[in-house]
């Protein structure tokens, strides 16, 4: 006997009729059936079918977002390859020489949610002079998250290169309000080496070729393939010749570098470009400025005018 009874709400004799089948669908091959109501017929698709693929397309197009924006965050991670974080710098108010625009889209390539990090290694016994002046100018161009680092292989570091990228900023902790990471390595190398975009690119060794890929990212590189391939040569004799050569061919490029001034306030002419930023770091490292000709001495004061070596004379006391 039921502990409690309640008479039904609803007549009994309702029918309800249930599917035999979860899906129903026509039977296309039936006689006297339209197939052109659920297949191709004229080039022509059924309309929900068309819905249903554009659905798909747009989840997959969302995905493949994700996983890019996914693969951006994991490089925000990445640890340097480093094991001493000796500050988080930011640049300092100046401004800029450089008037062309520059896109970091278009020159790098887009990537999304991620920040765009160059991680450079340089030995603390040769200071890289010239990238510490293509920093201060990206810092004029981008905003640039900058960070100094120490490995394992060097013992000691004397504070100027700790301090070499300026003071710390005050929204180093927020890297996503950045557009370019600018992290250098105190490192017991034999080369400067840079590494950006890991993945897909390998390392770039040498302090010049280093600054010739900085300095497309000021978008400020010289179109006339003249006046490119004098900044090559002019950096080139920095390098062989100022900085590995003899005597004999320091005092060469020396008079090159009089003789060219002399015609042009810089060496590609009216404007400042990399083959001057490379000169006369290269000048000014190997101890040439007193002894140095008089248009060359001219020179080196105008670069210093401009206030973008500032951080460079600290490392040539």
């Amino acid at each position: 006997m039921p502990m409690y009874k309640v008479k039904p709400v609803s007549p009994a004799d309702i029918k309800i009729d249930v599917p035999s089948c979860m899906y129903k669908s026509p039977n296309v091959h039936a006689h006297g059936m339209n197939c052109g109501e659920h297949a191709l017929q004229n080039g022509e698709v059924d309309p929900s079918l068309k819905a249903l693929e554009e659905r798909q397309d747009e989840v997959l197009r969302r995905l493949y977002e994700l996983k890019a924006t996914v693969d951006g965050f994991a490089k925000t991670v990445t640890t340097p390859d480093a094991d001493l974080d000796a500050s988080t710098p930011s640049p300092g108010p100046a401004e800029s020489v450089f008037k062309g625009t520059a896109d970091l889209d278009s020159l790098l390539g887009k990537d999304l949610g991620a920040l765009r990090d160059i991680v450079i290694n340089a030995n603390p016994a040769r200071p890289p002079l010239s990238l510490l002046v293509l920093h201060a100018l990206l810092c004029q161009r981008y905003q640039v998250l900058s960070s100094v680092h120490v490995h394992s292989s060097v013992s000691a570091v004397p504070p100027p290169l700790l301090s070499c990228l300026g003071p710390r900023h005050i929204d180093s902790y927020a890297r996503q309000r950045f557009q370019l990471g600018f992290t250098l390595i105190w490192k017991d190398v034999s080369e400067l080496q840079m590494k950006f975009s890991t993945q897909s690119m390998c390392p770039i060794e040498g302090e010049a070729n280093v600054a010739r890929f900085l300095f497309r990212l000021l978008g400020a590189e010289p179109q006339d393939p003249v006046a490119a391939t004098q900044m090559d040569c002019w950096i080139d004799k920095a390098v062989f010749q100022l900085s590995e050569g003899g005597s004999k061919d320091r005092a060469a490029v020396l008079r090159s570098l009089n003789a060219a001034l002399g015609r042009s306030p810089w060496l590609l002419g009216q404007e400042f470009s990399l083959a001057d930023i490379v000169c006369a770091c290269f000048v000014l490292r190997a101890g040439q400025t007193t002894s140095a000709p008089v248009n060359v001495q001219r020179w080196l004061k105008s670069c210093q005018n401009l206030g973008h070596f500032d951080c460079v004379y600290p490392f040539l006391q």
